[in-house]
C-alpha cells in the first residue's frame, strides 16, 4: 500500500477553498484568484472550480467569476460551453443588472462555440423593458458583428438597431448610434461593399431629428457618438446647416474636452454650408472660449487640444486672433507643449500684438532648455518674415541675443538672419560685420552654411570676403557636405563679383572639389560651375547670381484638400498627427494587422522585369560626361528593346523566374564582363594637373575659366603629340 504525498501549492489551496461548503470562504478564494490573475500568475488550471461558483445570488461574486471567464475564455474554449446554461439563465434574471452583465460578458468572450447560443438571449435583451439592458445589448450587436457578420444580418439584429434609434431613452439611442457606426466602419472597409448593404448606416433627415433630440440628454460618451454621426450627415441646404450648427453650439459649454472638440468638428463641417456671414462670425466668436478653456487641462490633454487648434487656425485664423496671451508658455510646461504653443503664437502674430510676442520670445531665449531656446529664436525669424513692419524690431532682438555670446544662441541667430536676408535683401547689411565677427563661435554645419551664404551673397560689399571664405576653403575636405556645397557656391559668387582678386581661391576650391571630395553632389556641382565659367561667363552669372524670389511663411502646413479632410477628423488621431488615417491605420476589422503584404508571384515577376529594364536603359543611356557626337552602333537594340533580347539569356530567365541562386552574378553576366581597364600610359597626367592658375585664368578679363577635363570610359584620349601641351590636348576633348 503506497501513501501519496500531500499536494501542496497556492493553486491547490485555492482549489480547495473554491470547493468549500462555506460561501464566504468561496468568495474570498475567488478574490484571491482574481488578484493572482491581475499580477500575471497563471490560474487557468482553476477554470472548472471557478466555473462552479457562477450560480450565485451574490452580484459581486458573479462579477468576479465573469471577469475570470473573460480573461481565460480564449485559452479554455471547450470549458466555456459549460457556462452557457448559466449565461442563458442569467439573461432571464429578474435583476436588470444581472441580465445586462450576462449579455455583456457573452459578447466579450469571443469564443466561436458560444456565439450560436448568444442569439436568443440577445433578441430578448434588445426588446427588454429596462433601458440599461437595451443599451448594453445594442453594443453587444456590434461585438457580434465583429465576430460573425452574417449571423447579425440573418437574425435581423440590424433592423432592430435601426428601430431602437427612436427609443425614448437617450442613452439607448446613443449606444445604438455607436453600434451602428462601428458596424458601418467595418462594413465600408470591405473592398466589394454594395451601396445598399444593410450594414451601412446612412443618416437621413428623420434620423437627424432623433439624434438632435437625444443629444442634450446623453452622457459624455453618448454625446461624442451622436456628434460623430452628425459630422457624417450631408445637409440638404443652408437652412439645415444653420439648424444643425445652432443645435450643436450649446455643447461648447460641456466640461469634457472630447465633447467640445467633437462639437467643434460638427460646426466646422456644417459651417461650409452656411451662407450668412453674420452667423459665421457669430459661430467663430463662440468657438474661442471653449478652446481657451481646454488649455487649463493636464499637459497631455493640452497637447491634443493645441494640435487641433493648430489645424483650426490654418482654416480660420481669426478664431483666436485676440487670445495670444493664453498661449504664452508657463515655466512648468513640458517641451512638447511649449513647441506647439510657439507654433500657434507665430500663427496668431500680427502688428497689434508683435511687441508682446517679441518680448516673450526674447525671454524664452534665456531658458536652460537648448531645444526650446533654438525654437524660440527660430520663431523670432518667422515673425520677421511674416510681418514686414516688425522685421526691424526682430533684427534688434536677434542682435541682442548675439551679444550674449552663448554658442547655441549665436548659431541659431545666424541661421535665422539668413532667412531675414532672403526676405529683405539689401536692407540689413549693416549687421553683417557683427555676424562675421562671430565666425569662430560657429561649429554646427547649418550655422556655418548660413554665414557662408551671407558672405557669398554680399561678397562685393565685404572687403575681406576672400579671407573669410579662405578659412572654409582651407578646411574644405573636413567640412560636412552642406557646408562644402555652400562654400563652393559662395566662392563662385565671389569670383563673379570680384574676378581680379579671387582667381586663386576659385581655382583651389574647384580643384579640391573635383579631385578630393567624396560627395558626388559636391563634385557634380563643381563640374557644372567649372564648365559654366569656362564656356559662358554670362550664363554663369545668370545662373549663380539669379534673382531669387523672397521667402514667406506658408499659411498652412498641409495641402488644402488634406486640411479639409483633417477638419472632418478633429478630436481623432488623424487631427493630432496631421495625417490622414490611412497612413497609420490599416483597413478592415483587425486594424493595422489587415495591411496585406504583397507576396504574389506576378507582382514579383513584374518587379524583376522592371529592374531588368532599368538596368538595360542605364546601359544604353547617354553618358552625361560624354561629349562625343558619334552615333550609336547600328543594329544594336537600346532602351526597353534591349530587355527583350536580354530576357532570352539563361541568366535573365533565372532572374525572371525567381530561381536565381546569385542574382548579382546573373545581372553581371547578362551585360557581359566589365571592360578590362587600360594600362596606365607613360604620357598619362593628372587630369587637372595641366590646368594651372595661369592657363585656367588666361582670359580673366572676360571672367572665363579653362574647362575641366574628365576621363570617362566613353571618351577616347589620343596620345600626346610632340610639342603639344597637356592642357591643350585635354581641353580639345571638349
Amino acid at each position: 500500500m503506497s501513501i501519496k504525498a500531500p499536494r501542496k501549492g497556492e493553486n491547490y489551496e485555492l482549489s480547495v477553498d473554491l470547493n468549500s461548503e462555506y460561501r464566504e470562504k468561496r468568495k474570498d478564494a475567488i478574490k484571491r484568484v482574481i488578484a493572482s490573475m491581475t499580477v500575471g500568475k497563471d490560474v487557468s488550471g482553476l477554470f472548472p472550480d471557478v466555473l462552479k461558483n457562477m450560480q450565485t445570488d451574490d452580484l459581486e461574486q458573479k462579477k468576479l467569476v465573469y471577469l475570470y471567464l473573460m480573461n481565460y475564455a480564449k485559452t479554455q474554449p471547450e470549458l466555456v460551453i459549460l457556462a452557457v446554461n448559466t449565461f442563458v439563465k442569467d439573461s432571464d434574471d429578474p435583476n436588470p443588472l444581472v441580465r445586462a452583465l450576462a449579455i455583456r460578458t457573452m459578447g466579450v468572450l469571443r469564443a466561436e462555440k458560444i456565439i450560436d447560443y448568444l442569439c436568443d438571449p440577445l433578441q430578448k435583451c434588445l426588446r427588454d423593458e429596462n433601458p440599461y439592458v437595451r443599451k448594453t445589448a445594442a453594443l453587444c450587436v456590434a461585438k457580434l458583428y465583429d465576430l460573425k457578420p452574417e449571423l447579425v444580418i440573418d437574425n435581423g439584429f440590424l433592423e432592430q438597431l435601426h428601430e431602437m434609434i427612436a427609443d425614448s431613452n437617450p442613452m439607448v439611442v446613443a449606444n445604438t448610434v455607436a453600434a451602428l457606426t462601428d458596424i458601418h466602419i467595418a462594413a465600408s472597409s470591405q473592398p466589394s461593399i454594395s451601396p445598399n448593404d444593410p450594414a451601412l448606416f446612412p443618416i437621413s433627415s428623420s434620423i437627424l431629428t432623433k439624434l438632435l433630440i437625444a443629444l442634450n440628454e446623453c452622457s459624455e460618451w453618448g454625446r461624442v457618438a451622436i456628434l460623430n454621426a452628425l459630422a457624417r450627415y450631408v445637409a440638404k441646404d443652408d437652412k439645415e446647416s444653420e439648424h444643425i450648427c445652432e443645435r450643436v453650439v450649446p455643447q461648447f459649454q460641456h466640461v469634457n474636452g472630447s465633447v467640445v472638440l467633437a462639437a467643434v468638428k460638427v460646426i466646422m463641417i456644417h459651417m461650409r454650408g452656411v451662407r450668412r456671414e453674420d452667423l459665421i462670425k457669430q459661430l467663430v466668436r463662440k468657438m474661442a472660449p471653449p478652446l481657451v478653456t481646454l488649455l487649463s487641462s493636464p499637459p497631455e490633454v493640452q497637447w491634443v487640444a493645441l494640435r487641433n487648434i493648430n489645424l483650426l487656425l490654418q482654416k480660420r485664423p481669426d478664431i483666436l486672433s485676440n487670445e495670444m496671451r493664453v498661449f504664452f508658455c508657463k515655466y512648468n510646461d513640458p517641451l512638447y507643449v511649449k513647441v506647439e504653443k510657439l507654433d500657434i503664437m507665430v500663427r496668431l502674430a500680427g502688428e497689434n500684438n508683435v511687441d508682446a510676442l517679441l518680448s516673450e520670445l526674447k525671454e524664452y531665449a534665456s531658458e536652460v532648455d537648448v531645444d526650446f531656446v533654438r525654437k524660440s529664436i527660430k520663431a523670432i525669424g518667422q515673425t520677421a518674415v511674416k510681418i514686414d513692419a516688425a522685421a526691424e524690431r526682430c533684427v534688434h532682438v536677434l542682435l541682442d541675443l548675439i551679444d550674449t555670446r552663448v554658442s547655441y544662441v549665436v548659431q541659431e541667430a545666424v541661421v535665422v538672419m539668413k532667412d531675414i536676408f532672403r526676405k529683405y535683401p539689401s536692407t540689413y547689411e549693416g549687421i553683417i560685420p557683427t555676424l562675421c565677427a562671430n565666425l569662430d563661435e560657429l561649429d554646427e554645419p547649418e550655422a556655418k552654411a548660413s554665414l557662408i551664404w551671407i558672405i557669398g551673397e554680399y561678397a562685393n560689399k565685404i572687403d575681406n570676403a576672400d579671407e573669410l571664405l579662405g578659412i572654409f576653403v582651407d578646411t574644405f575636405t573636413e567640412e560636412s557636405y552642406p557646408v562644402q556645397l555652400q562654400t563652393l557656391t559662395a566662392v563662385v559668387k565671389l569670383f563673379l563679383k570680384k574676378p581680379d582678386s579671387s582667381q586663386g581661391i576659385v581655382q583651389r576650391i574647384l580643384n579640391t572639389a573635383t579631385k578630393d571630395c567624396d560627395s558626388p553632389d559636391v563634385r557634380d556641382r563643381a563640374y557644372i560651375y567649372w564648365r559654366l565659367l569656362s564656356t559662358d561667363p554670362g550664363a554663369a552669372k545668370a545662373v549663380v547670381l539669379a534673382q531669387r524670389p523672397p521667402i514667406s511663411i506658408p499659411r498652412t502646413t498641409v495641402a488644402p484638400a488634406l486640411l479639409e479632410e483633417l477638419l472632418g477628423e478633429v478630436s481623432s488621431l488623424a487631427s493630432v498627427y496631421h495625417k490622414p488615417e490611412e497612413t497609420f491605420v490599416g483597413k478592415g476589422r483587425v486594424g493595422a494587422e489587415s495591411l496585406q503584404r504583397r507576396t504574389d508571384a506576378p507582382d514579383d515577376r513584374f518587379s524583376t522585369q522592371k529592374a531588368l529594364q532599368t538596368v538595360a536603359a542605364g546601359q544604353q543611356a547617354e553618358n552625361l560626361l560624354d561629349f562625343d557626337d558619334a552615333p550609336a552602333v547600328e543594329g544594336r537594340p537600346s532602351g526597353l528593346a534591349a530587355t527583350e533580347v536580354l530576357s532570352h539569356t539563361p541568366a535573365a530567365a533565372n532572374l525572371l523566374a525567381g530561381t536565381s541562386s546569385n542574382p548579382l552574378d546573373d545581372l553581371v553576366s547578362i551585360f557581359g564582363a566589365p571592360a578590362t581597364p587600360a594600362p596606365p600610359s607613360a604620357n598619362s597626367h593628372d587630369i587637372f594637373g595641366g590646368l594651372g592658375v595661369n592657363s585656367a585664368f588666361s582670359s580673366v578679363g572676360t571672367g572665363s575659366l579653362g574647362s575641366p577635363a574628365v576621363q570617362s570610359p566613353s571618351v577616347a584620349v589620343p596620345p600626346l603629340q610632340k610639342n603639344q601641351q597637356p592642357e591643350d590636348d585635354l581641353l580639345g576633348l571638349f
